[in-house]
Order: structure tokens, then C-alpha cells, then sequence
């Protein structure tokens, strides 16, 4: 491609290989920089590349000291425009001055179809008859280069494999060295950006991870060890914007202070389940100051199954400390839904259900509610669903009942409670003839007494309902109780008696010797009044 017979008009070498040539060291230490100058065409500054170049032309036994063919990337990036009259044979090395030089870009294939001179002319500028002209000679050294081209990238990667490894290792070590960003995943963590969820599940973590990306959305931190859930615990820069679902089940919490949840203005869902809460501040859901903050957000509570053990409850009533949460200021009043599953409640506060009147569904199953006659639900004219199911109900009285029916859209569940089928049923028992709030009311049965057991209450009617039942077994049991402790006080007081009694005698002498001389001067005087003689005497006396 070069001449014929090996030969090649190379008399004048170009200036852009005087200056494009680097040297063996500079290939040593960058091996696929001349195979990127030559699939680039150049396109990088070149005033730190050396000027001595080695062309290899002929033998096929000759290389440069590199092990490589030099006329792979020396040839990469010029084009001989004029042949030399004077060819000559085998190796040859310049040392030109360098400089810097435009680069010389290669050119695309469609440049690559040049325009062929007559055969005539041809012949003229090749000597001996076998020179070309100088157009069709640069067609044909473009295709020259380009094969060469490929040649010198195919023997710098092979060159340069070992030393690209390393440099990979040494990269991915300092990607993994790096701190994570803002909006990468936290480390135990599981986070689906088109989804918008990250789950922390088991992972027993102790404390709110810093690094949530804050694209999140839905974040599940159930089943860890949190115990404590302090004030800004998801204070984050940039904020949670767009967090709208919190699920802290099974998480080991037992405090949550106020202004936990700070700086989530869009939380709507939050699940606190499962939490053996010991503490939950008045203004966890509202802020610490709930007379000028801000509504929270909240339109769905979840509190099942919150309640402490026995021995750490410190004294406090569970029923007010859920109660004192749930009205503090305002800032439940978006409130839609609420549920307070599962944790032995006997009772409801007065005014729990104050301060909800957006609330829809109240889901009160599984607790041990003997009556509803202290919470009123009279406010919440928006209910959809009451769950009472799974309580120790016995009667619903009067009150509670017109209240229920004032409600417009309420549906009350009743399933599952041990009523008592007495002369206090009689108004129950007229009202479930004739309401349709009650859903499933053909599944009501009566608990007590024995002989009513199982017997449904829409079957009844006022001859059934006998005002003197026999006493269930565990009312009977109660009583036993209440004589042994009853028996237990007296004797204790005549104990106490006993053991005082050489000091009640003296008091009772004492109580009576005052008695004594206090009717012995009744006596006195009465017996002077009776008689007259005694009474003109005393006259004459005292003249």
C-alpha cells in the first residue's frame, strides 16, 4: 500500500509528524494515548508531546525497542501530498523540533471516495511509471490509515490490560471509601425510588437513619429496636417533604416525646402498633406549643396493641395518657380514622372523642369496655364505622343508644360481648327491633343468665327478661370475695380493740364519772325548785 516492492516516496516527512511523535518512556507510562490520538483524529492539545519519532518500513524482523510497529500510530495522523522523486529503502529516524499544530481531524468515510486522475496523469507523477498522482495517492493512504489505525488500538490494549485493572481496583476502592449521599439508600436499608418506599424491617436499628433520600414516601421501620422516638427524630436537610406514610410497628418503643414528628408536613398514615408504650407525650401528634401550632396533617392513627406491661405503667392511668394525646389543642382535627385495638381499655375518658370531629372510623375491638356510659359521641357527626366487637358490653343504656341513633351514617359493630339478658335489656332489646345501625344484630346473644345463654336478642321480649337473675358464676365469685375481705377489716378492728383496752375502760370510767356529776347538779337544783319552803328560805336568805 505504501510503494511497490516495499518502496515508498518518503523523501519529505510532514510537519505534523515532527510533532505528533511520542517517545518510549511517554508510551510506557500512557500506553493508549497514541491509539486515542488516532481514533480521536486529534482532537487534544499536543504542546507536551515529544519530537522524535522511529518509522518502521521495511524487514520484517525490525521493531522499536517498545515491542510494538511504530508506523501503527506514527502513521495514524498525516498524509503524504508529495511523493519523493528519490525513494528510499529500509529504516529510517528524524529528530524534528516540535511545536504546537492544529489538530488534524480523520476523516469520516464519506470523505473517503476521492476523485481518480486519468491514467495519464498517473503516470506522469510517478517515476519509472509506477507513481500516482497525488489524489488518487491520498485515497489510497487514507484506507492505509485506517487499517493502521485499528492496529494500533488492538496493541496499545493489549499493552495497557494490566495497568487498567489496577486503576479499576484503585476506583472502585475509593467509590466505596466515599460517605453516601443525601440521595442515596441508607446501608440496612431497602429503597425503591419509583416506588417512593424505603424499608427498614428487622434490622434492629436503634436510632432513625440520617441518610433517607428525600424522595421518600412510604418508609417502614417496623420490627427494630428504637425504644426511644426523641423530639425531630426526622428533622432532615433536605426535609421529608413528601413523606406521607410512617409504619413504627413492633419497633420496641416505649417513649415518643413531644414534637416527634416535626418537619413531616405531608405525614397522613402513621402506625405506632405493637409498642409497649410507657410514655406517650400529650403533644407527640401536636407540638409543644398546641394552642398556636400549626393542625397536623394526621388523617389515619393507628394505636393497636399499645399498652405497657403491668409493672411499668409507673402509676398512671393508660386511658388518660392516650386520652390526654388525642386532645391536645387542635391538631387532630383532619383525623379520619382511628384505632385503638387491643389495649385493655375498662373505660373511656369523658372528652376523648372531643376534639376528633372529622373522625369516620373508631375501631375500639378487643378491649374490656364494661360500658360507654362516659364517652359521648355526639360530636362526631361524620361517623361511618364503630367497632365494639371483643368487649365485655352488657347492656347499652338509654343514653348511649339515642346518641347512636342521632348519628346519620354510623354502622356499629356489636359481636362477641357477654351481655346480660335482665329487665335492663328491655330497651336494648327495643331498640335493635327497630334501628338498622346495628350491621350483624341477628348474631346477638345473650351470656346470662344460664338459662338464656345462646338465645338471641332479637327473640326476646319483656316476659323473658326477669329483673332477678341468677348471679353468673363470676359475679358469685365476686361476692365470696368481697365477704372474706370484709371479714378480714373486722378483724383487724377487734384486734385494735383488744389490744387498747385497758385505755377504753379508763376512757369509759371517765365518760362516766362526767355524767354523774353533771345529773347530780340536775338533781340539786330540781329538788330546790320542788320545794316551796326551800324556795322562801332561799328568798329570806339572800334579803
Amino acid at each position: 500500500m505504501l510503494g511497490v516492492s516495499g518502496r515508498a516516496p518518503l523523501s519529505r516527512v510532514p510537519e505534523r509528524i515532527k510533532r505528533e511523535a511520542p517517545t518510549k518512556e511517554a508510551r510506557r507510562c500512557h500506553p493508549g494515548a497514541a491509539a486515542g490520538r488516532g481514533a480521536g483524529g486529534g482532537a487534544r492539545s499536543r504542546e507536551s508531546r515529544p519530537a522524535v519519532r522511529t518509522f518502521w518500513r521495511e524487514g520484517a524482523g525490525e521493531s522499536t525497542p517498545g515491542g510494538e510497529r511504530p508506523v501503527a500510530r506514527g502513521l495514524a495522523k498525516f498524509r503524504l501530498r508529495r511523493p519523493s522523486s528519490a525513494p528510499t529503502r529500509g529504516k529510517f529516524s528524524q529528530t524534528l523540533p516540535a511545536g504546537p499544530s492544529p489538530p488534524d481531524p480523520v476523516p469520516e468515510p464519506s470523505e473517503r471516495a476521492p476523485s481518480q486522475p486519468s491514467s495519464g496523469e498517473s503516470r506522469a507523477a510517478m517515476p519509472g511509471g509506477c507513481s500516482r498522482g497525488p489524489a488518487a495517492g491520498d485515497g489510497r493512504l487514507r484506507l492505509a490509515r485506517l487499517a493502521l489505525v485499528l492496529l494500533g488500538w488492538v496493541s496499545s490494549s493489549l499493552t495497557s490490560s494490566a495497568p487498567s485493572t489496577s486503576s479499576a481496583s484503585f476506583l472502585a476502592s475509593a467509590v466505596s471509601a466515599q460517605p453516601p449521599l443525601p440521595g442515596q439508600c441508607p446501608q440496612p436499608c431497602e429503597c425503591s425510588e419509583a416506588a417512593r418506599t424505603v424499608k427498614c424491617v428487622n434490622r434492629n436499628l436503634t436510632e432513625v437513619p440520617a441518610d433517607l433520600p428525600p424522595y421518600v414516601r412510604n418508609l417502614f421501620l417496623t420490627g427494630n429496636q428504637l425504644a426511644v422516638l426523641p423530639a425531630g427524630a426526622f428533622a432532615r436537610r433536605p426535609p421529608l417533604a413528601e413523606l406521607a406514610a410512617l409504619n413504627l410497628s413492633g419497633s420496641s418503643l416505649e417513649a415518643v416525646c413531644a414534637d416527634a414528628f416535626e418537619h413531616l408536613p405531608s405525614l397522613r398514615q402513621l402506625d405506632l402498633s405493637h409498642n409497649p408504650l410507657v410514655n406517650l407525650s400529650a403533644f407527640a401528634f401536636s407540638g409543644s406549643n398546641a394552642s398556636f401550632s400549626a393542625p397536623s396533617p394526621l388523617v389515619e392513627l393507628m394505636l393497636n396493641h399499645i399498652v405497657p406491661p403491668d409493672d411499668e405503667r409507673q402509676n398512671r392511668s393508660f386511658e388518660g395518657m392516650v386520652a390526654a394525646a388525642l386532645r391536645a389543642g387542635q391538631a387532630l382535627r383532619g383525623l379520619r380514622r382511628l384505632e385503638l385495638a387491643s389495649n385493655h381499655f375498662l373505660y373511656l375518658p369523658r372528652d376523648v372523642l372531643a376534639q376528633l370531629p372529622g373522625l369516620r372510623h373508631l375501631d375500639l375491638r378487643n378491649n374490656s369496655l364494661v360500658s360507654l356510659t362516659y364517652v359521648s359521641f355526639r360530636n362526631l357527626t361524620h361517623l361511618e364505622s364503630l367497632h365494639l366487637e371483643d368487649n365485655a358490653l352488657k347492656v347499652l343504656h338509654n343514653g348511649t343508644l339515642a346518641e347512636l341513633q342521632s348519628l346519620p351514617h354510623v354502622r356499629v359493630f356489636l359481636d362477641n360481648n357477654p351481655w346480660v339478658c335482665d329487665c335492663q335489656m328491655a330497651d336494648m332489646v327495643a331498640w335493635l327491633k327497630e334501628t338498622e345501625v346495628v350491621q350483624g344484630k341477628a348474631r346477638l346473644t345473650c351470656a346470662f343468665p344460664e338459662k338464656m345463654r345462646n338465645r338471641a336478642l332479637l327473640e326476646l321480649n319483656s316476659s323473658h327478661l326477669e329483673c332477678d337473675p341468677i348471679l353468673p358464676p363470676s359475679l358469685q365469685t365476686s361476692y365470696v370475695f368481697l365477704g372474706i375481705v370484709l371479714a378480714l377489716i373486722g378483724a383487724i378492728f377487734l384486734l385494735v380493740l383488744y389490744l387498747n383496752r385497758k385505755g377504753i375502760k379508763k376512757w369509759m370510767h371517765n365518760i362516766r364519772d362526767a355524767c354523774r356529776d353533771h345529773m347530780e347538779g340536775y338533781h340539786y337544783r330540781y329538788e330546790i325548785n320542788a320545794d316551796p319552803r326551800l324556795t322562801n328560805l332561799s328568798s329570806n336568805s339572800d334579803v
